[in-house]
């Protein structure tokens, strides 16, 4: 199976750069709906996710809600370097199954850490049942 072929693009996911602000983080999860999204850095290199969680303990340890107060805090400072680990573009069928059973998302990356796209657990399974012939 080609990860290529399934993955969701990295021009049509949503993502956030590690300077970006958390009212900018806050503002793209109330926009998108999502429960996590990648996060890069300057050079597009994938360095972790942020959840909803993440958003919410950060604004629980801060005490504030007020979103120009959140202008000041860096999604860098919050992200977790260790949930959603990527995979390789050259991934095998067993290692996508692996990670997708894990996590709802996987970022796929190249030789250089650079963020490629998304493979979602509903774009495997739907690619598995086409080559099944359901």
């Amino acid at each position: 199976m080609n990860i290529a072929k399934i993955m969701i693009p990295k021009v049509s996911t949503v993502f956030l750069h590690e300077t970006d602000t958390v009212r900018q983080g806050l503002e793209r999860f109330l926009i998108h709906g999502y429960t996590a999204v990648p996060v890069l850095n300057d050079r597009e290199q994938y360095v972790g996710s942020v959840t909803e969680g993440d958003l919410l303990r950060h604004i629980l340890s801060v005490g504030t809600t007020d979103l120009k107060a959140q202008e000041e805090y860096r999604i860098g400072a919050i992200l977790r370097k260790d949930f959603c680990p990527p995979l390789s573009i050259s991934a095998g069928d067993g290692e996508m199954v692996s990670a997708t059973l894990n996590q709802n998302f996987v970022p796929i990356i190249d030789d250089r850490g650079v963020l490629c796209g998304i493979l979602t657990r509903r774009g495997l399974i739907l690619s598995l049942a086409q080559q099944a012939g359901l």
